[in-house]
């Protein structure tokens, strides 16, 4: 499944420190698995479906993509709790 990053979540990545890159990395990765690993549940009342992951202090939120029957893993935006 590839991984497709927007510019805001390439951004957040870019300007966090090394280890924290790292464990953000490895938990996107984890999310093209089947079934996919990691805290991951579905943010209420908004359309599309739209998933975060959790990583220690940080979020990720995502969606699944099927674009000409292939599955994309789109990485919508970065950062703290608060922040997202």
């Amino acid at each position: 499944m590839e991984i497709i990053y927007s510019k805001i979540a390439a951004k957040a990545i870019i300007s966090m420190n090394k280890n924290t890159r790292e464990r953000i990395k490895i938990g996107i990765e984890g999310l093209a698995d089947i079934p996919p690993k990691g805290d991951i549940r579905q943010m209420q009342g908004i359309e599309p479906i739209i998933f975060r992951l959790r990583i220690g202090k940080y979020r990720v939120s995502f969606e699944y993509i099927m674009k000409n029957e292939e599955k994309f893993l789109f990485i919508k935006d970065i950062g703290s709790r608060g922040d997202i």
